[in-house]
């Protein structure tokens, strides 16, 4: 893990004077910050895991997929391994299908990562979403924290939607022109806000 993102004191004092509820999260959770392995093959793993299911239901079933690649997660190792071993690790079949072709892609170069470094947002997630198994969820997972991108706001994400019900006392599923009043009063710091109201509704900070 590295540092976190240079702009993250920044972007708490900007939240921290735009909103109250962000100010007394960041409080709260001022113990740790957003982190990133760089290591967007790991990480595209993991979000594909974790694809609509719990936090803690994706940690188990990415474990077992960990010690089915001997704890060494890279495309080379991941293209050995059958459809069949990595559903026993939890994964359904379209979701081993994706992983599999993900590690082919990463072999061949048909997908370059590093011209993602270059790309606007929406240009990466599109970029992105050209994968198997990727999404514009997963593309944001892995702008947010792969790319350490400040700008993220992933409104398809059912954390992010249930803190924010939590934390602002609306209803779940909260009204769409609320979730877009507070993209707004969070910009540009969008991820950061994002990361702390994940905290609110998991003490474990979520890494991909």
């Amino acid at each position: 893990m590295n540092k976190p993102p240079k702009y993250w004191n920044k972007a708490k004092k900007h939240l921290s004077k735009k909103d109250k509820v962000m100010k007394d999260l960041i409080f709260k959770y001022r113990d740790k910050t957003l982190t990133t392995r760089k290591d967007i093959f790991f990480s595209l793993c993991k979000s594909i895991v974790g694809q609509q299911i719990s936090v803690a239901a994706a940690n188990s079933v990415f474990k077992k997929f960990k010690k089915a690649c001997n704890g060494k997660i890279n495309p080379k190792i991941v293209k050995k391994i059958t459809i069949q071993k990595l559903k026993r690790c939890g994964l359904s079949r379209q979701k081993a299908k994706g992983i599999k072709e993900l590690s082919i892609k990463f072999l061949n170069k048909s997908f370059n990562p590093k011209l993602i470094k270059k790309m606007k947002d929406e240009e990466a997630i599109i970029y992105l979403s050209t994968l198997r198994q990727i999404g514009r969820w997963s593309a944001e997972m892995i702008l947010l924290f792969t790319f350490n991108r400040e700008n993220i706001w992933p409104i398809q994400d059912i954390g992010l939607l249930r803190a924010i019900s939590n934390n602002y006392k609306k209803k779940y599923l909260p009204p769409k022109n609320f979730v877009n009043f507070l993209r707004k009063k969070f910009s540009p710091y969008c991820s950061v806000a994002t990361w702390y109201l994940w905290r609110s509704i998991d003490d474990e900070p979520i890494q991909y």
